[in-house]
């Protein structure tokens, strides 16, 4: 069996953003418990430096679909990062995801060797669409799916390891 461009995009992007769902509902739960606004930690921060958690989410999103766009030769809905709300967070994850979901495993016919240049900051990138994918685009979506999971733990939601693996029912065996 081998194993497709598509296959590894789409499948690790759609477990990074439906554990971001997970945790935005826990996050939530946990506040609505503790009679706090699940709000406030929409802009909560690990260092004044680095981007909220608002920011955090808008990047992931905003990295799982230019993955999906760049080695799909196709173009990425725009989404404004304007989220103020968990709810209007936890829509945009949902709206990535049927992004995601909705980009055809035949749009990826060669993209191991297509050719990806882009913006970032200063800089112009340029990569195979393999290196692409291995190199930048899964590590960068990881960075910001786990900074997210970060701030949140840091701001006391109880989350472990198990929350962020997510892993389903299917993959655990009783004795």
């Amino acid at each position: 069996m081998s194993l497709s461009i598509h296959h590894v995009t789409a499948t690790a992007v759609t477990r990074g953003l439906t554990t971001l769902s997970l945790l935005l509902q826990k996050a939530k739960a946990h506040a609505q418990a503790a009679g706090t606004d699940p709000d406030a930690y929409v802009q909560a921060r690990l260092y004044d430096d680095m981007l909220p958690l608002a920011g955090q989410i808008q990047r992931a999103s905003d990295a799982a679909r230019g993955a999906m766009a760049r080695l799909s030769g196709g173009v990425a809905p725009p989404m404004a990062d304007d989220e103020t709300t968990f709810d209007q967070l936890q829509d945009r994850v949902e709206r990535t995801l049927a992004y995601v979901q909705g980009v055809p495993a035949e749009a990826f016919e060669g993209a191991e060797t297509r050719e990806v240049v882009f913006p970032a900051g200063p800089l112009t990138l340029a990569f195979n669409g393999l290196d692409y994918l291995l190199e930048f685009a899964l590590p960068n979506f990881q960075f910001h799916v786990v900074t997210a999971y970060d701030i949140l733990r840091h701001n006391g939601v109880p989350l472990g390891k198990r929350d962020f693996l997510n892993l389903g029912a299917e993959r655990v065996r009783t004795a």
